[in-house]
């Protein structure tokens, strides 16, 4: 079985700040590498930044269980 590249449910993520920041600097640091010519890295950074968009803030950390929302 394939480890996640990103797990929402580890303890690190557990503040909201920390996930939105772990997405939003990848995105940030791709505006800078197109600013200075290099579309291979900022590529590279903007998809990395969605994936971690998508998978920490989109999907977001597992419900538990006892909790009914």
């Amino acid at each position: 079985m394939l480890k996640k590249f990103i797990d929402p449910n580890h303890p690190f993520f557990a503040n909201a700040l920390v996930r939105w920041l772990s997405a939003a600097l990848p995105v940030l640091w791709a505006g800078f590498e197109f600013i200075n010519g290099s579309p291979g890295w900022g590529l590279a950074f903007a998809a990395l930044g969605a994936l971690a968009f998508w998978v920490l803030i989109v999907r977001g950390p597992d419900k538990p269980a006892d909790r009914q929302d």
